[in-house]
């Protein structure tokens, strides 16, 4: 079975280091890492990602900004976008769990609620 290729996008490298080792030992997805907003396009174009999970608040470019560059390249607008956020809490969501019609997890975030988003968002 291929692995599931995963970009995460976030200024915390302790976020993406966590998530990329909880998510590498399920044996189930190759994850690649990038910190800084800015790259994030140049890295889902080489990587070609099944799913980006995204920071929303990053110093050099914000969540938004990439997603809308993504939506906007013809090789990465299919490409399911899932932020991560420390704005918005579950509960403050209520019902609703998207920013900009994209869904999102808040941060602290849990690693089975990551594999969760991607299981159903992710076709093989």
């Amino acid at each position: 079975m291929d692995k599931k290729r995963i970009l995460i996008v976030d200024d915390e490298a302790g976020v993406t280091r966590m998530l990329k080792m909880y998510l590498e030992g399920t044996q189930a997805y190759e994850v690649r890492t990038e910190n800084q907003g800015k790259r994030a396009l140049a890295a889902a174009r080489e990587f070609r990602p099944h799913m980006v999970l995204l920071d929303v608040v990053m110093p050099d470019m914000d969540g938004a900004s990439v997603a809308a560059q993504m939506t906007a390249d013809v090789s990465l607008k299919d490409t399911p976008v899932v932020f991560l956020t420390a704005l918005v809490t579950n509960k403050e969501a209520g019902g609703g769990r998207n920013i900009g019609g994209r869904p999102f997890i808040a941060k602290p975030v849990d690693p089975e609620k990551i594999i969760e988003f991607i299981e159903t968002h992710v076709q093989n």
